[in-house]
């Protein structure tokens, strides 16, 4: 029986960490909001601004204290055999000399300026290009990626193809069974925004709505805020160019996207959602990427996958 700590950044990687940890109940597994070093946790209020930080912090400590499960948080409170884990653009140190597996949480970010930057000056900090620098530490054993195409995304962007496992991932590998939800809302058009100036890029936002508007053309026009969000700005912007537009600052997406007639996005892991569920889809991103990259459809199979890593992982003669 070995130690496992499970870091949680947001709801949607707890639920895929929980997923996880449920196939490997023989061992004692752990888990912990996402948290930041000692010199990072004295910089973050003036200067730093980490995605998966503070407004999530609350929400994944709840998620834990909810299925009550066992916390030890940082990680401090015992040795750990394995770490598993759904970010590697931010590291903390007392996990570097620690065997880990990432897990991708989602839609990769599209390269910009910022994700070249850090190619050319390796020594920047990952997370200025957010996202798009998934998977490019190589301080874990195996990076679990969601599709063929995202293994070759990631192999061209240097990640090392032995380390890649293409398991699936935990909540976008059985998108049929969204359909079957309690969401009080039919055929609407629905618009899932990203936090792109959260993470310091252009972002239009008026304009997106506006283009919202139009393409509802008077149908029920529903906005999903993406909870990285600062929501109270995203609200008020709503109410001004689309009164009457309903708003969720929360709720699950997934299922908001199965009863929708048009999904409208910008670069949001909804994409997928929308496309394999055959909506008509509207978005920011490169269509014809977004289904060669699709998630793996396994019937919810890939937590076991995962799982089937760690068990390599722990049961391998140097562990």
């Amino acid at each position: 029986m070995g130690n496992i700590l499970f870091i949680i950044g947001t709801v949607n990687t707890g639920k895929m960490m929980y997923s996880i940890s449920k196939e490997l109940q023989e061992h004692s597994c752990y888990f912990t909001p996402f948290y930041l070093n000692s010199l990072d946790e004295l910089l973050t209020s003036s200067m730093i601004d980490i995605p998966l930080r503070k407004k999530h912090f609350e929400n994944t400590q709840k998620f834990i204290e909810d299925r009550r499960l066992p916390l030890d948080y940082k990680g401090i409170g015992r040795e750990y055999d394995l770490v598993v884990t759904c970010t590697d653009v931010y590291i903390q140190d007392n996990i570097l000399d620690r065997k880990v597996v990432l897990v991708q949480e989602g839609i990769t970010d599209p390269e910009s300026w910022t994700y070249n930057l850090i190619k050319i000056f390796p020594f920047l900090p990952r997370y200025i290009a957010n996202t798009s620098a998934t998977g490019l530490s190589d301080i874990y054993e195996y990076f679990c990626v969601a599709s063929e195409g995202y293994r070759e995304l990631f192999t061209r962007k240097g990640v090392r193809p032995e380390k890649i496992r293409v398991t699936g991932i935990p909540n976008f590998d059985d998108m049929e069974k969204y359909r079957d939800n309690d969401f009080e809302h039919r055929g609407y058009v629905l618009a899932a925004t990203s936090p792109l100036r959260e993470v310091f890029k252009p972002d239009n936002r008026p304009a997106f709505i506006k283009k919202a508007v139009d393409i509802a053309g008077g149908r029920q026009l529903i906005f999903k805020l993406h909870p990285s969000e600062k929501a109270d700005r995203a609200v008020y912007e709503i109410n001004t160019h689309a009164p009457g537009a309903l708003i969720y600052t929360d709720g699950n997406g997934e299922e908001m996207v199965a009863n929708c007639d048009v999904l409208i996005t910008q670069l949001s892991t909804l994409t997928f959602v929308g496309v394999a569920l055959g909506k008509e889809v509207y978005t920011d991103l490169d269509i014809d990427e977004v289904k060669r990259l699709m998630p793996m459809q396994n019937s919810g199979q890939s937590a076991k996958n995962i799982a089937d890593v760690c068990m390599e992982i722990l049961n391998s003669p140097d562990n």
